[in-house]
């Protein structure tokens, strides 16, 4: 192939936005000469490349705009150390389906049992899946919110975590709220109702949320609008980090109670319409 041709195709390439088999022109020819396939067989090479190279960076920056603490996949998780969990309902959720009906997930459970692992692989799988996705703690959020109240900036905070197609609010309920703090999370959850979802995990039944919020009315008002199109999941165990000490033997066994959660009915999910 002559020079001249060759840097033609790679400005095409180029020019059609087709960068990965432009960087690869060379290679992609070497194994084609060797292989010898039909032209049909090539295009259809050519172009799968370029798509999967494509997919790969749309998730890389997906995952980075996300802002996960960690990297987590459905595939590491240990099904088998909780067996309250649906998978099927797990892996239901993995598609992203609730994602375009705009139904939220509220994930309950003592620490240790996997929440934060289960929320940040549903939010991986959401982007891999093609949807935005923003991962906070519940008080990173509610202290950034209340910096925007301060400065003047509510409206625009607010715009900004109502944007993604998924927001996971991780570790809800491990505080307890100040009033003020309930109304800005009132207002946030009120602005993506039936317009984005919300993924939950929390350590609090529904039942305790009121002490959470500090005003019962106010909770009711919540749980509402996040109820209202949901999936949930109950997660009934001991914690991971717990059982390890304890097969370590740096602590004692301790019998598991009736339910992790006192006062939920042991089952491991339910859904609310």
């Amino acid at each position: 192939m002559s020079a001249i041709i060759h840097a033609r195709v790679v400005e095409h390439l180029q020019r059609l936005r087709l960068g990965f088999v432009a960087e690869r022109l060379d290679a992609v020819l070497n194994e084609a000469a060797t292989r010898e396939p039909t032209y049909l067989d090539f295009l259809d090479q050519v172009l799968r490349q370029e798509i999967e190279a494509k997919q790969r960076k749309r998730v890389a920056m997906g995952v980075q705009i996300a802002h996960f603490p960690t990297v987590k996949t459905l595939d590491e998780f240990e099904f088998k150390f909780q067996p309250s969990i649906d998978q099927r309902l797990v892996r239901e959720l993995a598609t992203g389906r609730f994602i375009s009906s705009a139904e939220n997930v509220l994930i309950f459970g003592p620490p240790g049992v996997g929440k934060t692992h289960l929320a940040i692989a549903l939010g991986r799988a959401a982007v891999e899946t093609g949807h935005s996705v923003l991962f906070t703690s519940a008080t990173a959020l509610l202290a950034a919110l209340a910096k925007a109240e301060t400065e003047g900036q509510l409206a625009d905070r607010l715009l900004f975590y109502s944007k993604p197609k998924l927001l996971v609010i991780d570790e809800l309920g491990y505080l307890p709220f100040e009033r003020r703090s309930a109304h800005l999370f009132f207002q946030l959850v009120a602005r993506r109702y039936e317009r984005g979802s919300l993924l939950i995990t929390t350590n609090q039944l529904v039942t305790q949320w009121g002490a959470v919020f500090g005003d019962e009315v106010l909770a009711a008002a919540i749980l509402d609008r996040l109820l209202h199109h949901s999936h949930t999941l109950i997660i009934q165990g001991d914690s991971y980090r717990l059982k390890q000490k304890r097969k370590a033997g740096l602590i004692p066994p301790m019998p598991h109670p009736q339910g992790a959660l006192a006062g939920e009915p042991a089952r491991a999910d339910r859904r609310k319409h």
